[in-house]
């Protein structure tokens, strides 16, 4: 899978943080904080730029990948409890130790960028049958993803594995979602659901929720 991104990279604190971002940024990619727990909201072609961004995420371990989302409109119907809160995201890998607390100043020095043309083969997640769930219970397992919230932003931090584990899920939403209504004409809700941790819990250490709950909507309006 090949896409379009833009290469930022800032000067901190004698370190260089490298950004990635996707160009154009898609449209019909919504994430909120809705209290007890974050909802995204992805149509056809945001499902499978976002999948292509979980892959370059899986890849780039000395990068973050930027999703700027927050000014994109909800769907139609879209149901949160109380005021919703516009999230961007930034997925990162967890050997890069990165400070969600400083994503605000990193933010603000990106400028521009530069393009970039980014590929990552089409097979990189494994198939579904190939992934051994059960592990993730072993006390040893660290291939877990973890949520944090800085500066309106949710970061989703793990390993390779566990980003290319994810997006096979991910890739499923994409592949399954637009014919699910087909197949399921009383059934018009598809999505997916990720945990931070190693189990499920309403929130995490930081008090960020801990499910990310990713729908799939073929419309955007009401």
């Amino acid at each position: 899978m090949e896409q379009r991104v833009r290469v930022h990279e800032v000067r901190m604190g004698g370190a260089e943080v490298r950004v990635i971002r996707p160009d154009p940024v898609p449209e019909r990619v919504a994430l909120r904080d809705d209290g007890h727990w974050l909802s995204m909201y992805v149509d056809r072609d945001g499902a499978e730029r976002l999948t292509g961004l979980w892959a370059l995420a899986a890849r780039s371990a000395r990068s973050l990948v930027h999703l700027p989302i927050r000014a994109n409109p909800a769907p139609g119907g879209a149901v949160g409890d109380g005021e919703p809160v516009a999230l961007d995201l930034v997925l990162a890998h967890h050997s890069l130790q990165f400070r969600a607390a400083s994503w605000k100043e990193a933010r603000a020095r990106l400028g521009p960028g530069r393009p970039h043309r980014a590929a990552t083969p089409d097979r990189d997640f494994p198939d579904a049958g190939d992934i051994d769930h059960e592990r993730r219970y072993h006390r040893t397992y660290r291939d877990h993803l973890g949520f944090d919230i800085a500066a309106h932003t949710l970061f989703v931090v793990g390993s390779a594995t566990a980003f290319r584990e994810h997006g096979t899920v991910l890739r499923g939403l994409a592949d399954e979602a637009p014919s699910h209504r087909n197949r399921h004409p009383g059934d018009r809700h598809h999505c997916v659901e990720f945990t931070s941790g190693p189990w499920s819990r309403p929130r995490t250490r930081r008090n960020v929720p801990g499910s990310l709950h990713i729908e799939y909507r073929d419309t955007w309006s009401g």
